[in-house]
């Protein structure tokens, strides 16, 4: 695996480099500043590369908004991009985050904290890698693979703040755990009878669908600090931070208004019948590493059980009032 370090201060990408090269397997090219690492793409024996590790505070243009920079680009939308941060430094951390950040390494960096991070990034990129090269044998192979989503697969939603993908979540979790911010909260949101709309729905339209939920989501979170992603299955996870205790109830009709105001449609023009559910709200005091993340499976398996309840109900609510003597 080959990684760009970016950061402003020599002694940092020198340090990177030895502990690399101690933990073997890969190689680093670094720079000072993000015109530079810029300049490393374009350069014509550049190979890809597979992992980013930017500064977040650097002069003129800082880490976050060059992660912006290589999002945009279309070779670097999934490449994983790592954070160099203080831990305390959580306020930049957040924009990293929803600027498309993976996850983020702490300084002063630690060489069990890097290989750690170095490993799971180099398991994505190796199983992407195998998956590429298994569903791709021409042109027309790798066409049709794009083209398939299952239901439970996650993806990124882009273009709307404070949404991430899932598994970063999963590291901003982390994050807030260690904090220890006990006003930091988990809770879901899912989409009815979602499995007879992914069958209806083509794969355009079902991202549309998800994309659409998710601002609307987002709109009625506006006035607290978030973060969400769409975990799959018609889910969406949030974690909110500010000891803001939701009224879920409320905020669920709050948030069904808002979709039946975004009048979401198929591609012939007939209206989607979209609403959503939510489950229990999962308290992150107390938690941390594994626990921490496990809040965010159980907000889950909690607002899709809730989903399934529903839908249940509106069955056996039709079926007696059709089978009822008259």
């Amino acid at each position: 695996m080959h990684l760009l370090v970016v950061d402003d201060e020599p002694a940092i990408l020198e340090l990177i480099e030895q502990l690399v090269r101690f933990i073997g397997g890969h190689t680093v090219s670094t720079a000072s500043c993000a015109v530079d690492a810029l300049d490393v793409l374009v350069q014509p024996d550049a190979g890809p590369i597979d992992c980013f590790l930017l500064d977040i505070q650097m002069p003129g243009t800082d880490g976050i908004e060059l992660c912006k920079i290589l999002r945009d680009r279309h070779d670097y939308k999934k490449t994983p991009i790592l954070m160099l941060t203080a831990l305390s430094d959580k306020t930049h951390i957040d924009r990293a985050f929803s600027a498309g950040a993976t996850d983020y390494i702490t300084k002063p960096i630690e060489i069990n904290d890097l290989r750690d991070r170095i490993r799971l990034v180099d398991d994505t990129v190796t199983g992407r890698k195998r998956q590429n090269q298994q569903s791709a044998p021409g042109e027309a192979g790798a066409s049709e693979i794009d083209e398939t989503l299952a239901l439970h697969e996650p993806f990124h939603v882009r273009n709307l703040d404070w949404v991430i993908d899932y598994r970063s979540l999963k590291s901003y979790t982390s994050l807030v755990a260690r904090k220890k911010l006990f006003g930091a909260a988990v809770f879901a949101f899912s989409i009815r009878d979602i499995e007879d709309l992914f069958q209806k729905t083509s794969r355009y339209e079902y991202e549309c669908l998800v994309v659409d939920v998710a601002e609307a989501i987002t709109m009625c979170l506006s006035e607290h600090r978030h973060m969400m992603s769409y975990a799959g299955n018609g889910t969406f996870v949030c974690i909110v931070e500010d000891g803001w205790q939701p009224n879920l109830e409320a905020l669920k009709d709050k948030v069904n208004l808002t979709i039946h105001n975004l009048c979401l449609c198929f591609n012939d023009g007939r209206l989607i019948p979209v609403k959503v559910s939510t489950g229990d709200v999962i308290h992150l005091a107390w938690k941390s590493g594994s626990n921490a993340i496990n809040a965010l499976s159980e907000a889950h398996q909690s607002a899709e059980k809730e989903a399934q309840r529903h839908a249940k109900n509106l069955e056996n609510f039709w079926y007696d009032r059709h089978t009822q003597p008259r």
